[in-house]
This record gives structure tokens, C-alpha cells and sequence, in this order.
């Protein structure tokens, strides 16, 4: 398998640390609001990769952090005049409502900042024993230019890097590259004890303290958006391998931005879109195959109208998914033709060679929708009841990879539209056509749509 390293800036062969295990650093929310499209595309992308190690047998250890104390979070506490940890416990639920809708599976990890301060606080006393960090007046600040690496990730010079530097007002940091380690409290504020007073993380420690509690000193992944790249995962290498005299992580992964028609996605530009809002509108499936349909690493612009596109597409594979069904349990017992067999092994295939390909999900749903084009034209009533299963194992089987295809189409007709149904046939069989198209209608008219075929009657929702 090979990933494109933002560290070297090249695909590179995956070679884990320990032989069949992978140990993964995703970063999470800011717990302060519902999480947005933008955040949904590395929460996807990133779900998905685990989901193709754990396909091809590896023991994944998937770590993602909740940032649960932080400016934002302070500021809309008091807004609303609730606590700090009252705000966090609100939005972790409605982190994982979405989440879940969406498919994502839970981490095996998901620590949170204010949960481990022991760790962080440790991680920042060896940071300042080994001369790496400064205390003014209760802060704590890390010193970038004495860590030689520092720009390697972001692969920009230090001097450019410096230009764009500033420092805050009130901030005593004794370069504008600098970035603080430990907050000292302010009136008001939650805080911690520490060897520097009462105070608060910063940002950027969190996840260097909770990669090395959880992971160990080097891991293997560490991924998460394209605007994480400077300065937040930068400075967590730096304090990272400073702290540890060790490589922090082997492969950096990144994901493209998310476009508003066209445009990009601000609050203050007034296109921006939680998921929340969006599930009240497409299905959540349709949400990760659209989210899937480019490149991760690729820009994707978020429209009404690709929207459409992807549920279109989505209907066009359960569509094949559930004609599979029917016609396993209509055709005749036998075992899977070996020409359908072949084809199928020859696209699943296809299909991991695109995974393999730095995780080019475009691609493999392409594969997807080939299976279906050729089970819609191949997989027939005169088909084995073999043939129809294989065909329809295969797509649950890739389809799980990507986190779609997961739906059961429910049996459980209540007794009133099973009644018409009956109905319906008995008044065909006695030529009353015009009652057979009458019962269709209603049933339309509630969302059951018919379909005659030579095997009996198929139905299906709208």
C-alpha cells in the first residue's frame, strides 16, 4: 500500500512499526458547537482508512481526541452562563449523534484534554528541563528556533515562516515563533495546578501528550485537514521529538478543502453548512459518497447539485443491491457461475488496487458501480441462486470498506400494505386491471413502489 507523505511529499510505501498492526492519531473537535461539512470530510476520509487496514487484516488502534478546553469553549460557556465541562459533555453527545449517523465508527480511543493534564504537564516539565521551553510569569512557551526540524512539515523555510509570526498583546514570549505550552489562568477561567501556577493546555501539547500516552513515542499515522498542517501539527512534531528524542510520526495524512459552490466555506461569507442541517435533507450514505467520490487529498466543492448526483448514484447501487436479493430468494438453487465468479474476484481486485493507491476511494467506487452495471446485465431469473449471492456478497463486502451499502431494506410491511398487495395480485390474475393499477397507485401514493418481473412482484421503497 502506498500513501502520499505530506512530510516528504511523496507516496511512500506503508511499512508499519510492528508487523500487522497500525497505530493511527486523528485529530478531533473543538467541542464548543455541532461539527461542520468541512470537519465531516476528515472524520470520513480518515474512518475509511481504518476501515481498509482492518479489510486487509490489520489490528488498527485508531486514537481521535476531543479538545475540550480552549478559547472557544471559555468564550460560549459564558455566553450561554453554563460551565466549561457542561458545553463539552453537550457537544461530545452530539459529536457522536452525528458521527454515527454518518457511519463513522468510534475510535478505540477518544481522550479529551482536561482528561489527561498529568500527561501533558509531564510532557511540558521535559520540555523545559531539556532547555526546549521558557516560563514568564506563569505561561510556558516553547522555543521553535531551537528545534532544528522546525518547518519540515509545512516545507517552508524558517525565515517565511517568521514573517508570518506575530505577538499577541500581553503575550511575553521572547520570539514572535514561539507558541505557548501552558496558559496562566485568567479571572474566570477553568484551571489546573502546575510546577508554573494555576493555568490551562495549550492547544498544540494536548495531542502530543495524549499520541505519546496512547500510541507510544512514534506512531505510525497521524492525519487530519489540510489547515492542520501549520502551525498545529508542525508544533506538535517539534514539542513532540524534542520531548522524546524520537521521531513523532511515520506518515502524515491530509485532506483537501471543502468548497461552497465554488466558494470557500466561511461563517462569514454565510455558506456555511453543520451536518446537522445537512442529514435533515440527504441521507447519511449519500452524505460519505459524495464525500468519497474525489481524492482525499483533492479540493471538493459541495453543491446542491453533486449533491443530487450522489444520491442518484447511491439509489443506482442499492437498486442493484436489492435486485440481488429478490432474486436470490426467486431463482433456482445452484452454485455461483464460474464466469461471474472470475469477474467479481477480477474487480474486487481492482478494487483494493485503488485503496492501495493512496486511498483512492474515487476509484474504487467507480469499481462499485462497474459491478452493478454488469450484475444488472448478466444476473438475470435464469441465474443461479449461487450467482446472485456471490454478486451481492461482493458489494456488501466492498460497499462495508467504504461505509456504504449498510442498509437493510425492512420486510416488515404492515399488514395493511401486505393486504393490498395480496389484492393487487388476485385482481391481475382475474384480469380486473383497472383495480391492480389502483391498489399501485395507492401504493405509490405511500411510498411502495411495484415492480412486476417474471419472478412475482418486487417492491421497494421511494
Amino acid at each position: 500500500m502506498k500513501l502520499y507523505n505530506t512530510l516528504t511529499r511523496q507516496k511512500e510505501e506503508f511499512i508499519p512499526l510492528s508487523e500487522g498492526e497500525v497505530k493511527i492519531y486523528s485529530c478531533g473537535p473543538t467541542v464548543y458547537n455541532y461539527f461542520h461539512i468541512g470537519n465531516a470530510r476528515p472524520f470520513i476520509v480518515f474512518d475509511t482508512l481504518r476501515r481498509f487496514f482492518e479489510y486487509k487484516g490489520y489490528k488498527v488502534t485508531y486514537v481521535q481526541n476531543f479538545t475540550d478546553i480552549d478559547d472557544k469553549m471559555i468564550n460560549r460557556a459564558a455566553e450561554e452562563k453554563i460551565t466549561v465541562p457542561e458545553l463539552a459533555e453537550r457537544f461530545i453527545k452530539e459529536y457522536f449523534a452525528d458521527a454515527d449517523a454518518l457511519g463513522i465508527n468510534r475510535a478505540t480511543m477518544h481522550p479529551r484534554a482536561t482528561e489527561n493534564i498529568d500527561a501533558i504537564i509531564e510532557i511540558i516539565k521535559r520540555l523545559q528541563e531539556s532547555g526546549y521551553a521558557y516560563c514568564v510569569d506563569g505561561d510556558v512557551y516553547f522555543s521553535a528556533k531551537k528545534f532544528a526540524g522546525y518547518g519540515k512539515l509545512s516545507h517552508q523555510p524558517l525565515d517565511e515562516l517568521e514573517a508570518g509570526a506575530r505577538i499577541d498583546v500581553n503575550e511575553q514570549k521572547q520570539d514572535a515563533m514561539d507558541f505557548a505550552l501552558w496558559k496562566k489562568q485568567k479571572p474566570g477561567e477553568p484551571a489546573w495546578d502546575s510546577p508554573w501556577g494555576k493555568g490551562r493546555p495549550g492547544w498544540h501539547i494536548e495531542c502530543s501528550a495524549m499520541a505519546n500516552k496512547y500510541l507510544g513515542k512514534t506512531i505510525d499515522i497521524h492525519c487530519g485537514g489540510q489547515d492542520l498542517i501549520f502551525p498545529h501539527h508542525e508544533n506538535e512534531i517539534a514539542q513532540s521529538e524534542c520531548a522524546n528524542a524520537a521521531p513523532f510520526a511515520r506518515y502524515w495524512l491530509h485532506n483537501g478543502y471543502i468548497n461552497i459552490d465554488n466558494r470557500k466555506m466561511s461563517k462569514s461569507a454565510g455558506n456555511f453548512f453543520t451536518v446537522r442541517d445537512i442529514l435533515k435533507e440527504y441521507d447519511a450514505e449519500v452524505i460519505r459518497l459524495f464525500m468519497l467520490s474525489a481524492h482525499y487529498r483533492s479540493p471538493i466543492n459541495f453543491s446542491k447539485e453533486l449533491m443530487t448526483q450522489a444520491q442518484a448514484g447511491l439509489e443506482r447501487l442499492y437498486n442493484c443491491k436489492e435486485n440481488l436479493e429478490f432474486l436470490a430468494g426467486k431463482v433456482q438453487d445452484g452454485k455461483a457461475e464460474e464466469d461471474m465468479v472470475k469477474m467479481l474476484e477480477n474487480y474486487k481486485k481492482a478494487f483494493i488496487a485503488a485503496m492501495e493507491d493512496d486511498l483512492n476511494t474515487a476509484l474504487a467506487l467507480s469499481v462499485l458501480f462497474d459491478i452493478s452495471r454488469e450484475v444488472n446485465s448478466r444476473v438475470t431469473e435464469k441465474s443461479t441462486k449461487g450467482t446472485a449471492l456471490a454478486a451481492l456478497n461482493t458489494m456488501a463486502e466492498l460497499g462495508a470498506v467504504l461505509g456504504i451499502l449498510q442498509k437493510q431494506q425492512s420486510n416488515d410491511l404492515d399488514n395493511e400494505i401486505e393486504e393490498l398487495i395480496l389484492t393487487r395480485q388476485k385482481a391481475r390474475k382475474e384480469k380486473n386491471f383497472a383495480l391492480a393499477d389502483e391498489i399501485r397507485d395507492k401504493l405509490k401514493l405511500r411510498g411502495i413502489i411495484l415492480e412486476d418481473t417474471p419472478s412475482g412482484v418486487k417492491w421497494r421503497k421511494e
